[in-house]
């Protein structure tokens, strides 16, 4: 059986990064540390700390122990609060990354769950490129990461993808395109305007062979990373834009935009990334069974 002392003396060295910075926190020397995080090495017969220059990182195997280790110290906290019976603040802070292909409108209502649970939540949302929030999981700055993909292969960051959803894609368009269009859909598309996600996006590909497939020809007015500034310039009516269908009514009141036309060809799914094979956290689970019955 682990020994949860030597357990507990890794998960401290593993959130402050540094042994002596524990030190001073559990009140032991930082030779007792080190030597008591050598037997829990040699019990898991793996290696959980190697140096980079003056600094301790994790190792592959090291993540994966503190991701137990969070879960068996979070679940010992909460025994403890529930066992002497106090009433003190629970408010839970939940650190969230969210891709900047991903919508903000798809964003809100995946996380919302999260905010209706018995006791508070305050949720921290960062913004930036999946590898950048891809890092700041991996040092455990983040405990969950909202994606339009999986962790892309060639990234080497240990987590894990759990599939919230998928839906198709909807063409909108302001009422003067709109009016300016030929043709049914999706041949109206031909000599339209087009507003795509660029390259970042994982909708950006099959977006492309969706068209080549149909053989249509639109102009490409513009590429962008970001789906709000995106749906900006087609509510300009500067070309026809596409966007996840689960948000089209809200887009389209929101933007006051039209609908052009639908398909189902290409589909765009919605990730969760954690460090966990298993969700336990309650604010996480419930964004993952919230979306599940949202998308389809």
């Amino acid at each position: 059986m682990i020994n949860f002392k030597h357990l507990h003396y890794f998960w401290v060295v593993a959130k402050q990064g540094s042994i002596n910075k524990a030190s001073k926190i559990l009140h032991i020397t930082p030779q007792t540390i080190s030597g008591q995080i050598h037997l829990l090495e040699d019990q898991l017969g793996t290696t959980l700390f190697e140096k980079v220059g003056r600094r301790l990182q994790l190792t592959d195997m090291g993540r994966m122990a503190l991701g137990y280790a969070d879960d068996i110290f979070a679940l010992g906290g909460e025994l403890e609060q529930n066992m002497k019976g106090k009433e003190q603040d629970q408010t839970q802070f939940l650190q969230i990354g969210i891709a900047d292909a991903v919508p903000k409108s798809i964003a809100y209502r995946l996380i919302k769950p999260a905010l209706n649970l018995d006791y508070p939540v305050r949720i921290v949302c960062k913004e930036d490129s999946l590898p950048n929030l891809l890092s700041r999981l991996a040092l455990h700055k983040l405990d969950l990461i909202i994606a339009d993909g999986p962790i892309p292969e060639n990234i080497g960051v240990r987590g894990f993808n759990h599939k919230l959803g998928k839906c198709g894609i909807s063409f909108m368009a302001s009422p003067s395109l709109m009016a300016q269009l030929v043709g049914e859909f999706p041949s109206c598309l031909t000599g339209a305007p087009m507003l795509i996600p660029s390259d970042a996006s994982s909708l950006h590909n099959p977006l492309f062979q969706w068209l080549d497939k149909h053989q249509l020809q639109p102009k490409i007015a513009g590429e962008f990373d970001d789906s709000a500034l995106m749906k900006a310039f087609g509510q300009a009516g500067v070309g026809v834009f596409g966007i996840p269908s689960a948000i089209s009514q809200e887009v389209a009141k929101q933007f006051d935009v039209e609908l052009v036309g639908v398909t189902n060809d290409i589909r765009q799914s919605f990730y969760a990334i954690s460090t966990q094979r298993r969700l336990t956290n309650p604010a996480i689970v419930a964004i993952n069974q919230a979306a599940r019955d949202w998308l389809n």
